[in-house]
């Protein structure tokens, strides 16, 4: 079974994330969600609280497939913050694993130099920190072990991109028809 780690900062975009964990547990993928804050509890940019699976130091991080940024404000800048977080995701490109971002989260990737000469995309007006990266105006963007997608008005099709990278086509079909989300191809 596949391991996903996503991480939750103060201000992040609740239905970018918390979309992503309802869809990959329906899909029986592993996902945790990591409080880079140092508390379990997570508040993100409209004020719901969540209580996240572990903190950040607590977790081995060695058996993931994924690791998977949120956007939202100030929850972006916050994830970008995390020295922790920056050498993770590091380990995770140099080791050839998958990384995937959401909204103004692509801008994490970019500004570390890990979407140099991939396809990307992001919330409009951050497309300038993608740096490396050929900007894509698609609503998610698949490019090797890297997805991206635009904001909360995809976090399905994200969700579900990651699915399919991770336990296939077929598994992302379902979890679509079971959702009654009818557009997914």
């Amino acid at each position: 079974m596949a391991k996903v780690y996503i991480f939750l900062a103060n201000g992040y975009e609740e239905i970018e994330g918390l979309t992503v964990v309802d869809l990959l547990r329906r899909a029986n993928i592993d996902v945790q969600m990591v409080s880079v804050t140092g508390d379990i509890f997570v508040t993100g940019s409209h004020q719901i609280t969540s209580k996240t699976d572990i903190l950040f130091e607590e977790a081995d991080f060695t058996d993931g497939d994924m690791l998977v940024l949120p956007g939202g404000m100030p929850g972006t800048k916050n994830l970008k913050e995390h020295a922790g977080l920056d050498a993770l995701l590091k380990d995770y490109k140099a080791g050839g694993k998958k990384l995937a971002a959401i909204c103004a989260a692509p801008s994490i990737l970019g500004s570390k130099g890990l979407l140099q000469d991939r396809c990307a995309t992001c919330y409009p007006g951050f497309e300038k920190e993608l740096s490396g990266a050929r900007v894509m105006d698609e609503e998610v963007v698949v490019d090797g072990n890297v997805i991206t997608s635009k904001g909360m008005g995809t976090a399905i099709d994200f969700s579900l991109a990651i699915i399919e990278g991770l336990a296939g086509k077929a598994k992302a079909g379902e979890i679509a028809r079971a959702i009654q989300f009818g557009h997914y191809k």
